[in-house]
């Protein structure tokens, strides 16, 4: 029986990652021209560190991955130029209400920076859903680790077999499943994520109460 539901953001909340890896795409072609949009996948739901590692290997031009990130980010703000409601999910409103009435607990915990975490959830109006939010930045390791998801459910006070996670990225299957919890993901057919871990798989997040019926 679940106790909590975890929310993860980029790609379940918003549809952020393929905006992300458009900018990123743009700036590596122009220091390799070789690279592909495969190449950059390991970007998604990752750490930064993990991210500009990722971002290194692709661009294989002797640069470390923190010259490559600092240069990227003098170049342009990404975050700020993100039109975080333009991309938000609809359906997830809904979905945060039918939780709220079956008197579950509520938590984000995303691999991005509290400070966007918080931008997103309040030009989206749903930070009051969320009494617990926890950025990756916390941590030493972010996903796939399971640390997140360990203290995620321990400022929850619950168990991690009692938590559902929504998540969609390999790296954020693979955290919530070493963490011991219940998966369902997002299916996205632009990446190539692994999401064999997840005990669902939907098309929509609208599928998350019959869900969490199942699992009542």
């Amino acid at each position: 029986m679940i106790q909590a539901v975890i929310f993860d953001m980029d790609g379940i909340l918003i549809d952020s990652e393929i905006e992300y890896l458009k900018q990123d795409f743009a700036f590596a072609k122009k220091k390799n021209p070789a690279v592909t949009l495969p190449d950059l996948f390991g970007m998604v739901g990752s750490s930064r560190k993990d991210a500009w590692e990722c971002m290194a290997r692709a661009v294989n031009n002797g640069q470390t991955w923190q010259e490559l990130r600092d240069e990227f980010r003098a170049s342009k703000d990404v975050f700020s130029e993100m039109d975080y409601q333009k991309i938000f999910r609809p359906e997830v409103v809904p979905v945060l209400e039918y939780i709220k009435k079956l008197n579950l607990k509520l938590a984000l915990a995303s691999s991005t920076q509290m400070e966007i975490i918080e931008r997103v959830l309040k030009e989206n109006h749903i930070r009051s859903y969320f009494p617990v939010v926890v950025s990756g930045a916390q941590f030493q390791r972010s996903k796939p680790d399971p640390e997140i998801y360990h203290y995620t459910a321990a400022q929850l006070g619950v168990p991690e077999s009692g938590c559902l996670v929504i998540e969609d990225s390999t790296f954020g299957i693979t955290a919530a499943s070493r963490a011991g919890m219940k998966i369902a993901a997002l299916i996205d057919r632009r990446f190539s994520f692994d999401q064999s871990l997840a005990g669902f798989r939907m098309e929509s997040l609208t599928e998350i109460p019959s869900i969490i019926q199942s699992l009542l």
